[in-house]
């Protein structure tokens, strides 16, 4: 039985060797994985790829960077406004601790209105800054959705000269020849675009 395994491991692995030997030299050989390379785009296996880095891209936009401002000046001003909403309730509450605790309110009726009112205003200030945050948080989705839009566009102008087959964002490659990255390409052409709109 073990003579007998052996031969068909021994006929398995010929065959194999075979395989490979006629694979290896049957074929035309390429150096490599580059098939042609013209003006810096390469191409491999047929496909001409490229990639980009997207965060690099949106940190150096200059419409990101004003995207940026124009959203850090609108939280600011939404957290001005909850601040000092927030404040004059703390104050309004703290005094009217103070006026139950020194027996201030003529009746316990006065004493509830007040109290009742303070829990609204509270209330109020809650939902403020549930507002306030559900408007900045589309806000934040606008900007990334305009920033996407616009370096989608600027890309698909690009493809349609360049023709390449895929194109790549950097985050989901490990390792990749330099030839391929054009973020410096676009970055430079998406600013020139923006200046020129502004």
């Amino acid at each position: 039985m073990k003579g007998t395994s052996l031969i068909v491991s021994i006929i398995v692995l010929f065959i194999a060797v075979a395989v490979l030997y006629v694979l290896y030299f049957a074929s035309p050989r390429v150096s490599g994985s580059i098939v042609g390379e013209q003006s810096g785009n390469i191409e491999t296996g047929g496909l001409k790829v490229a990639y980009i880095k997207a965060d690099s891209i949106f940190l150096n936009y200059d419409l990101a960077q004003d995207l940026h401002d124009d959203f850090t000046q609108k939280q600011e001003a939404y957290m001005a406004e909850y601040s000092t909403k927030r404040q004059t309730f703390d104050r309004e509450a703290a005094a009217f601790q103070e006026k139950v605790q020194r027996g201030g309110f003529l009746t316990e009726q006065r004493a509830v209105q007040e109290r009742d009112r303070l829990l609204g205003r509270e209330q109020e200030i809650l939902q403020l800054d549930q507002d306030l945050t559900n408007r900045l948080a589309e806000l934040q989705a606008a900007n990334n959705q305009q920033l996407l839009d616009s370096l989608l566009n600027y890309i698909e102008i690009l493809n349609a000269q360049k023709q390449y087959d895929y194109i790549f964002d950097a985050a989901d490659i490990l390792i990749g020849s330099d030839a391929h990255n054009f973020t410096a390409e676009v970055l430079a052409a998406l600013n020139a675009r923006y200046a020129s709109k502004k």
